[in-house]
């Protein structure tokens, strides 16, 4: 890891002093004093890599507080892995900090990458830190391992496979609403909810390693469930039909719903749900709510592969429903934040 954060800092006593110790359970980072860390693989397991970037104003509030932007910033890589079937054991960190931030801010990101690198069983193994005149932005590389040819791909999809998610949907969606001053006649309870879903995502990294060998195909759902399940479908060659009425939801999203049906659509196309969409065959889906049960998960079946492409949510009576969203896109559209 190199640069500054700001002039009045030594890079070098930063590094030490907050993220090294973030390295010391894995030997290859030497201590992150040199230009690259060393990695073994151990024989029958491939590597998964993914890599995610957050940016202050877009993917998370400016003001929000430091050590969840910096578990959030893990869990988004870490749900990536786990809907790949793969254990997570190693991080890389790319932060360009603005001016602006102070040795308090950088304590409270390191404590939080420090809490959540040790409840994934995880090493911050290098990367880079350079000062930026804003926004914060912040790229971080996540390694973990599955066994050799075990990896869950979005193209593996079956016609007539059960379709499940875990968890529930479109908290994070309406979480951001909340945050932008809708739904002032929540219940207190039902506001907090939704708040810390879209501040904390959980991802599902006890259940995504267990599905190997049995899901034909996942993803992890940050953009919208229509959106995300349409890539796998595109990727497997097929269509998905899910039922409406079958969508898991929060005891919060239900009763938003009760008064404004409408929001249907945001929590079918909101991101940040950080969830597992998956696949399975008929004849295995009764072992999926043991292994969710054994995990701490809940899962539900939406729906099924078809052939006939895109994606279909169909009303109480099978009749197709009519979005206004369909997902988050990158270049397209802004979080409002």
């Amino acid at each position: 890891m190199s640069g500054a954060p700001s002039d009045d800092r030594d890079e070098f006593a930063l590094i030490a002093r907050l993220f090294a110790p973030l390295a010391q359970s894995y030997p290859g980072a030497l201590g992150l004093g040199d230009d690259a860390a060393l990695m073994d693989v151990p024989a029958g397991q491939q590597l998964v890599l993914t890599m995610d970037s957050m940016v202050a104003g877009v993917h998370f509030f400016a003001d929000d507080p430091a050590d969840l932007i910096a578990r959030k910033l893990i869990r988004v890589n870490v749900s990536d892995l786990a809907a790949k079937g793969a254990h997570p054991f190693a991080i890389m960190l790319s932060a360009a900090f603005p001016h602006a931030v102070g040795m308090d801010w950088l304590r409270r990101f390191a404590d939080g990458l420090g809490q959540d690198c040790r409840d994934y069983g995880l090493a911050l193994i290098g990367g880079d830190t350079v000062s930026t005149p804003g926004p914060l932005t912040l790229t971080l590389t996540a390694f973990g391992r599955v066994g050799q040819g075990q990896a869950i791909l979005r193209s593996g999809a079956k016609d007539g496979d059960v379709v499940f998610m875990t968890g529930t949907l479109g908290d994070a969606a309406l979480g951001l609403l909340s945050r932008q001053g809708r739904f002032d006649r929540l219940p207190p309870s039902l506001r907090d909810h939704l708040d810390q879903r879209y501040l904390l995502p959980q991802p599902r990294h006890v259940l995504g390693p267990r599905l190997a060998g049995l899901a034909h195909a996942a993803m992890d759902v940050s953009d919208g469930l229509v959106q995300d399940l349409g890539h796998l479908c595109r990727q497997s060659g097929l269509g998905a039909v899910i039922r409406a009425q079958d969508l898991p939801l929060s005891d919060a999203a239900r009763h938003l719903l009760a008064d404004d049906p409408g929001l249907l659509s945001n929590l079918l196309s909101g991101g940040d749900d950080y969830e597992i969409v998956f696949t399975v065959p008929p004849e295995h889906a009764d072992k999926i709510a043991r292994l969710a049960d054994d995990a701490g998960t809940s899962v539900a079946a939406i729906g099924r592969m078809c052939s006939q492409a895109g994606v279909v949510v169909q009303d109480g009576q099978g009749r197709p429903l009519d979005l206004a969203l369909t997902g988050w896109r990158h270049f397209n559209d802004t979080r409002g934040k």
